[in-house]
């Protein structure tokens, strides 16, 4: 079966078909490196991780080039800057760093480029002034702005009406703007703000424009996929189409359009500006990556998955079953990922069907036995690895992610306690300790080489 991905722009599923495979183009709109990114926004990290996982296995490692940027100039980040006292870079980079080590936990893999906004003004800078030369755009009182009625197209992507593209534009209504809904290519700095020098005067890019240079430097006119979150159909996925195909003469952004739906937490989708977010780095210590990753991908991509405690509870008791199989055989090698694995991933990411699909694996190894049972968990493990999972030790696995039970540490002092009363025959004492660790879910066993323990 090939791959088929829901395409936005299409509103149907398409197989697809990159237009050069030894060179699969992807980019997805990365974090703005002013805070911690909330749980909300990892789970498009995730959800194009594994897109890239799936493409790595069809088209090779080395044949699939994944871009996803940083913006670390934002009014977001000037704002975060003049509260603190910290410099810029200070700040983004502290955030960005944040962000990969997070990831990493949750098994996302590095792309294969990171383009920074800073790192591309000239870019962004002849990018305005071929749209000014081509009377896509205009400048205005130190702005440049794109001119919406200019492009036909407009709204294709969101099917969104021109009220919605005025309520929807970042931009407050202005004087110097011929249409509400133009959007700012290039804004003046103002006092104390960052800028660069430019043909209109000192300022700094506006958002959209960033990811439209950086796509063209990084990966070429024309990209195989473009990804991001839903709520960045519009205005800020429209405004790239616009920009880009404005400049490249006609030449389509992206071939497919590919959006993650919200995390919500109870009835409102997960967000900074309503304060009902949650944090993986919070999270992280409740709770091994594995488990986060399990759960922001427990629901169809595309659909919206509703965040809570009860679903992190649920995606480590289906790890547990997962690790205590792969424990039967902790040194097996993974083997190549089981066809029916990849085609329920192959479906749209169909991340559901794929997950039953591992139960099933997992069910088989159960019932066999030797070289059978060897072979059923190293098919495990490959559907695993090609899906971003298993890649803890099991006996590491459940000595980790306490959830609300004890701290590693502190189940180690217990122990050592243990040991002692033992010494002194205070078996009473000993028999208390082990009662109490069985109590918070922390089995204890003795063998010739000591005492060992994992969470039950």
């Amino acid at each position: 079966m090939a791959l088929v991905l829901y395409d936005t722009m299409a509103r149907e599923k398409r197989e697809f078909i990159p237009a050069n495979p030894r060179r699969v183009t992807m980019y997805v709109c990365g974090p703005t490196v002013y805070s911690h990114a909330h749980i909300g926004n990892f789970r498009a990290a995730v959800v194009f991780d594994l897109l890239f996982r799936v493409l790595r296995h069809h088209y090779g490692t080395n044949a699939v080039v994944y871009a996803r940027n940083i913006t670390d100039i934002d009014d977001k980040i000037i704002r975060a800057a003049q509260e603190t006292g910290e410099p810029i870079d200070a700040i983004t980079a502290k955030y960005a760093a944040i962000y990969r080590e997070e990831t990493a936990k949750l098994n996302v893999l590095a792309p294969t480029l990171e383009p920074a906004a800073t790192a591309h003004i000239a870019e962004m800078i002849a990018f305005v002034e071929r749209l000014l030369a081509e009377g896509f755009a205009y400048a205005a009182e130190g702005h440049v702005l794109f001119a919406v009625d200019r492009f036909g197209d407009y709204g294709r992507l969101s099917g969104v009406d021109r009220d919605e593209m005025i309520a929807g534009a970042r931009v407050e209504v202005a004087p110097y703007k011929e249409n509400p809904a133009d959007f700012v290519l290039w804004k003046p700095s103002k006092e104390g703000e960052p800028g660069w020098d430019s043909p209109w005067g000192r300022g700094r890019p506006g958002w959209h424009l960033e990811c439209s240079a950086m796509i063209e430097k990084a990966l070429g006119e024309t990209i195989d996929i473009h990804g991001g979150g839903q709520d960045l159909r519009f205005p800020h996925h429209e405004n790239e189409i616009a920009q880009s195909a404005c400049v490249h003469r006609g030449a389509p952004l992206a071939r497919y359009w590919a959006h993650n739906g919200f995390l919500r937490m109870g009835t409102e989708k997960m967000a900074k500006s309503l304060g009902n977010v949650v944090l993986p780095r919070d999270l992280l210590k409740r709770w091994h990556g594995e488990v986060l990753r399990w759960a922001l991908l427990s629901a169809h991509y595309r659909q919206p998955l509703d965040w809570s405690d009860a679903l992190l509870e649920q995606s480590k008791r289906q790890l547990d079953r997962f690790y205590r199989a792969l424990a039967e055989a902790p040194d097996v090698a993974p083997a190549a990922p089981p066809a029916e694995v990849v085609a329920a991933l192959d479906d749209d990411l169909n991340m559901p069907e794929a997950a039953a699909r591992l139960h099933a694996l997992r069910d088989a190894a159960a019932q066999a036995q030797g070289e059978e049972k060897a072979r059923a968990l190293a098919a495990l493990r490959g559907a695993g690895a090609l899906m971003g999972f298993f890649a803890a030790d099991p006996a590491d696995w459940f000595r980790s992610a306490p959830g609300d039970g004890p701290s590693a540490e502190e189940i180690e002092a217990r122990i050592a306690e243990r040991a002692e009363a033992r010494k002194r025959r205070d078996f009473a004492t000993a028999d208390r300790i082990r009662d109490d660790l069985a109590a918070r879910g922390i089995v204890i066993e003795d063998g010739p080489k000591g005492t060992t323990w994992r969470r039950e």
